[in-house]
């Protein structure tokens, strides 16, 4: 798999919490607690990324997620309407999300994991349907895994050796 370095100092990025759990290790002197929290980062423009953040109060959970998402930022490939180029199914152990392309004015159609993804990729008009596991961090990942798999019409003529009108119709 081709890994593109986006330069995270040049965009603004803005970063969405998505979920903040308590985690509780019980020992021989207690119980310790923990904080973990699944963040959300893009530039509604194109570039997203998720993290995960583990630490022993809120905040820092959520500037360690801030960090590993923008470690793991990709490239999203959206048509003229701000929509996704075609239809796709994204997996992620128990969970997938169907990402199905939308005409204008439909406006993003997507439950509380996947629609924090949707927006901050910068995507205007989208369907979305969870399909399996309800998991927010597995939902996450598998919509992202399913905006990594996103082509555009150029990539795909390049890959079929044909031009791009005979692809799109």
């Amino acid at each position: 798999m081709k890994r593109t370095i986006i330069d995270t100092k040049q965009l603004e990025l803005e970063d969405k919490v998505v979920s903040i759990k308590r985690v509780t290790k019980v020992v021989k002197g207690g119980n310790n607690m923990r904080f973990t929290a699944l963040v959300v980062v893009g530039d509604n423009n194109g570039h997203v990324g998720v993290g995960l953040g583990k630490a022993k109060e809120i905040p820092e959970a959520i500037r360690k997620g801030k960090e590993d998402a923008m470690k793991n930022l990709i490239f999203v490939k959206l048509d003229e309407n701000n929509s996704i180029t075609h239809d796709i199914t994204g997996k992620h152990t128990g969970a997938s999300v169907l990402l199905k392309r939308a005409p204008q004015g439909t406006g993003v159609i997507a439950g509380g994991p996947a629609r924090a993804v949707c927006e901050l990729a910068g995507i205007k008009n989208i369907r979305t349907k969870s399909l399996g596991s309800n998991n927010k961090r597995n939902v996450v990942l598998a919509t992202m895994d399913a905006l990594r798999q996103l082509k555009s019409p150029e990539e795909v003529a390049k890959l079929r050796g044909k031009s791009v009108e005979e692809i799109l119709g």
